[in-house]
């Protein structure tokens, strides 16, 4: 019976054993897959701050167009009214100017134009 005595005690002692190792590798890969985890975590917490960045400047840029648009438009309005201003000012130097006939003026612009009003000169 002495060997059966040591048989069971070093079965149990290898069961033992073969427990400890397996917890020590499950607590070994538990640890690998939270240390994965915090660096893809941190992976993605860099990801959201360039994604945060790209969208800051993408708004700046439409931001900057916007303006762009706005100040084309305004001086493209600026640009009509001077041209309407200096037609103003010819046509109130055509009425000042004694050497000017304003009605034969009037008269040649009706002849000279098409019907579609394109000018035949």
């Amino acid at each position: 019976m002495d060997t059966a005595v040591i048989i069971v005690i070093a079965v149990v002692v290898v069961v033992i054993l073969a427990l400890v190792a397996a917890r020590r590798r499950t607590a070994h890969k538990q640890k690998e897959a939270r240390y994965e985890a915090a660096e893809t975590r941190d992976l993605a917490d860099v990801a959201v701050v360039d994604a945060d960045m790209l969208m800051a400047e993408a708004d700046e840029r439409a931001a900057r167009a916007e303006r762009e648009r706005l100040a084309a438009e305004q001086q493209r309005l600026d640009a009509e009214r001077l041209r309407n201003e200096a037609g103003a000012l010819h046509a109130r130097a055509d009425e000042i100017d004694p050497d000017v006939d304003i009605d034969a003026e009037r008269d040649d612009e009706t002849v000279d134009a098409e019907p579609d009003g394109r000018d035949r000169t």
